[in-house]
């Protein structure tokens, strides 16, 4: 997906016919976490044989919504961009039906995970919202930066200046969290500060799918930008 052109009607009617298939859908978020995957490994998640797999995954490719990378005759599957994530969380939303409420997410995923590979759930949001009310993120015309104070308050945090210096250079965006319904931080610049908080060990990833896990001096880092999460995990 390209965000250089407007979807066309034809081109969202193919968009909706992909994610109409629950096989597709199921190859799609096991990919969420911003992994590569071979095809064995999507069949399983989509619960298909290899050949059933392997005609999903071409149209997903021909759909723009995958990407892949070939290593000798192996060949690993990935989501195409950050925006093919961003649509997927999106249409993720519960919607408001009152004779239908929409199930409550796993406690450990929506106090914290990966949307793609940038921080999602209650703490991305409380981190989105925190650097906004200090001033250290703002809204610029091309999106989310980083301010200089900002990369100093994460400086101050423990993050190393090296890896903070890069961060004012990136652009991101607000992603509406599908727990939340509030933004979190996308785009390059999420990417980057997510990887940043996994690198300093403030984050963990589970051992199993989309959860991230704040260690508790990563916590008390954060709380010096104004990110707080006050309840245990639910």
């Amino acid at each position: 997906m390209t965000q250089a052109m407007p979807l066309n009607r034809y081109q969202l009617a193919e968009i909706g016919a992909l994610l109409a298939e629950p096989a597709r859908a199921a190859m799609l978020l096991a990919l969420m976490d911003g992994t590569t995957r071979p095809a064995g490994e999507l069949a399983r998640a989509a619960g298909v044989g290899a050949a059933t797999a392997s005609a999903h995954l071409k149209r997903l490719l021909e759909g723009g919504l995958l990407g892949v990378h070939a290593q000798g005759r192996h060949r690993y599957y990935r989501l195409a961009d950050d925006e093919v994530a961003a649509l997927l969380e999106t249409l993720a939303l519960p919607r408001q039906r009152p004779a239908l409420p929409a199930p409550a997410a796993d406690p450990a995923l929506r106090r914290a995970r990966s949307c793609y590979r940038h921080l999602a759930g209650e703490l991305g949001v409380a981190l989105c919202g925190g650097l906004l009310e200090r001033g250290y993120l703002r809204t610029a015309s091309d999106g989310l930066r980083l301010q200089a104070d900002g990369g100093e308050a994460l400086a101050a945090a423990g993050l190393a200046s090296s890896t903070v210096q890069p961060l004012l250079a990136l652009r991101g965006r607000g992603c509406l969290d599908w727990t939340e319904r509030r933004l979190h931080v996308g785009g390059p610049l999420g990417v980057a500060l997510t990887a940043a908080l996994l690198d300093a060990g403030w984050l963990r990833r589970a051992p199993r799918g989309r959860a991230l896990l704040p260690s508790g001096d990563g916590l008390r880092r954060l709380a010096m930008l104004g990110v707080r999460l006050d309840d245990p995990p639910r």
